[in-house]
């Protein structure tokens, strides 16, 4: 007559591997079973810190969109500006790295002059409205951003 192996305690085997206090489930038939309440009151916890972490990744992703629409209306302002000095008056071949000076006469015309405010002893023939260097890549920099 062959002898049966008593049976053992699930719990007794996961001992070794993993702590019964662990485990989501009872490892023993001794141990207390998991209350509803306990399950439901820990998937609440986890709601709350899954809630809380993508609120605060969603509220960076909120901020980096904020920055990056300021700085898209600050170029395309950049660009408009650009544009509106190219097609402003003048008489001679604008040159990179050239600073010329943007004069208005009393009907609105706007042109360039490669004479500043000095060079007339500060009495130009029409309102000066500013100096700008020509840059390489067609842009105007205003001579008060370089100083």
């Amino acid at each position: 007559m062959t002898k049966k192996p008593a049976k053992k305690d699930p719990g007794q085997e996961l001992q070794g591997i993993v702590q019964a206090h662990s485990l989501p489930y009872p490892a023993s038939r001794l141990a207390p079973p998991i209350e509803l309440v306990d399950l439901a009151r820990e998937i609440e916890q986890a709601d709350q810190l899954i809630d809380l972490s993508v609120h605060s990744k969603l509220t960076v992703i909120s901020e980096q969109i904020n920055a990056l629409q300021k700085e898209a209306r600050k170029i395309l302002a950049e660009a408009k500006e650009n544009s509106q000095l190219h097609r402003v008056e003048c008489k001679f071949k604008r040159q990179p790295g050239g600073i010329y000076h943007l004069y208005q006469k009393p009907n609105g015309t706007r042109y360039f002059s490669m004479l500043s405010p000095q060079d007339w002893k500060h009495t130009p023939p029409h309102s000066f409205v500013g100096s700008f260097r020509l840059e390489a890549d067609r842009s105007w920099t205003k001579m008060e951003a370089l100083e």
